[in-house]
């Protein structure tokens, strides 16, 4: 019989360099049971960033698992929660952070709850300030607007609710006392069944529903929307269950996946929002009939894509017409079956050190360094350190620009807020007033260099 550390140790070498990536850490607990549904242990992960430390949050069947990888060789668990259901009724937790603020829900059981958890204490400890089945008892998932303070829940059922709503919407501007704003069952006579999932910016948002397709609303006013375009699953080819998708930075292009076997992800041209278009479809290029999709996220020219047996997939998507499998790290060995999820989950890119996190159904938590030239060919990623931190608004760092630069300002899911020229010789900005208290990750550009830090904004 083969030991579980020498499966371990064996895994480290398989899994250690792919394509020029490296395996930082790994973690799994075998004391931990598996959904009765999937025979997954794992679901969601997601980070944070304070006081330049960072942290990898991940959920399992038992609860949330919190991580310190500031030295990703050196990671070490802080804190696990537990959830209000546990066990093998559990098969999928959400996560999203708002300020020092971490948001956790379940899409299954009966005494599941809204957590809303205090993490400025770490890494000494955190502090779960609310807990509770009143508004959120069962989630699919959860997306915070940042910039309005507003948590979306996407097919959402609370406390004594027999049925669930397509999402319910939730003031957070205190954020231990979350408000409800609306619940909403159609946009402007579209009907739904549900959102499973979303992506909101400037008062856009691109629901995710399922079987019934996909959906642009205008959500300046949270009690009433504006559909602005829809596609039933009749509407585009390769059409299955609607799952999720992206905007990119450039916010006129929308990447989306439907969770169906076989299906490729597809490119949407959203320049004009009411009638928006399919540029192409694309997969990770597997020999494999069952091949299947799950979440993505962009970061500049990048689309990281957790696709379940095939691992992390992350794509050049500088030719939105033409996406190619930048690199990719295979985090799993289950075999591709038609009507079965098994493998990598979710993945988190947004870490200032530029770590990837990504979660595997089966095998936990993986902390990956990307290829060198993830970005471009000759870019160098270093830390700056910038003062005041925290901030009312102004910034200046230590080191004068030799070239002329970029300042990017993105919220902790990824949303470019900020996006200024600077001219060389640069060393301050002076931020948005537009943009709330919390934490952000501030990218600075200087020639072939990024330097990369968070910031805490106060307002």
């Amino acid at each position: 019989m083969i030991t579980r550390l020498a499966l371990l140790l064996s895994l480290l070498v398989s899994w250690g360099y792919v394509n020029g990536q490296e395996l930082l850490a790994h973690w799994s607990d075998s004391t931990l049971v598996s959904s009765n549904a999937h025979r997954n242990t794992y679901n969601e992960v997601w980070g944070y960033a304070q006081e330049g430390r960072e942290y990898a949050i991940i959920g399992s069947t038992a609860g949330t698992h919190i991580f310190d990888v500031t030295d990703p060789t050196a990671m070490v668990q802080l804190e696990m929660i537990p959830g209000g259901s546990q066990g093998g009724v559990i098969i999928h937790r959400d996560y999203h952070t708002y300020r020092n603020y971490l948001y956790a829900v379940a899409d299954e059981g009966s005494r599941s709850t809204l957590q809303v958890i205090d993490l400025s204490f770490l890494p000494d400890s955190v502090v779960v300030e609310y807990d509770s089945a009143d508004l959120i008892r069962r989630s699919q998932n959860i997306y915070i607007y940042t910039t309005h303070a507003r948590l979306y829940s996407l097919l959402s059922g609370r406390l004594g609710q027999s049925g669930f709503d397509a999402l319910a919407v939730y003031d957070i501007t205190e954020p231990s006392n979350p408000v409800e704003i609306a619940r909403v069952n159609d946009f402007d006579g579209f009907e739904i069944n549900h959102v499973h999932d979303g992506y909101i910016e400037d008062n856009l948002a691109f629901f995710n529903c399922g079987f019934d397709g996909f959906a642009i609303v205008d959500v300046t006013d949270p009690s009433d929307y504006d559909l602005l375009s829809a596609w039933t699953t009749a509407d585009y080819p390769q059409a299955g269950y609607n799952h999720s998708g992206w905007l990119d930075e450039s916010g006129e292009y929308y990447y989306m996946s439907d969770e169906t076997h076989g299906a490729d992800m597809k490119v949407v041209d959203v320049r004009n929002l009411e009638e928006i278009r399919l540029v192409t479809t694309f997969d990770a290029g597997s020999p494999e009939t069952f091949d299947i999709p799950h979440n993505q996220i962009v970061v500049g020219d990048r689309l990281y894509v957790s696709y379940y047996f095939d691992g992390l997939q992350v794509f050049d998507i500088s030719d939105p017409r033409d996406p190619q499998v930048a690199w990719s790290y295979d985090t799993s060995e289950e075999v591709h079956t038609n009507g079965v999820y098994r493998g990598a989950w979710g993945v988190y890119p947004f870490l200032p050190s530029g770590v990837i996190l990504v979660s595997d159904m089966q095998e936990g938590l993986f902390v990956l360094r990307p290829p060198v030239t993830s970005a471009t060919e000759d870019e160098t990623i270093g830390q700056i350190e910038v003062y005041p931190n925290p901030t009312t608004g102004m910034l200046t760092w230590d080191v004068s620009l030799s070239h002329d630069g970029q300042v990017r300002l993105y919220s902790s899911t990824g949303q470019l807020l900020v996006d200024k020229r600077l001219a060389a010789g640069s060393r301050s900005i002076d931020l948005s007033d537009d943009l709330p208290s919390g934490n952000y990750i501030l990218k600075l550009q200087d020639g072939t260099t990024t330097h990369t830090t968070t910031i805490q904004l106060i307002r």
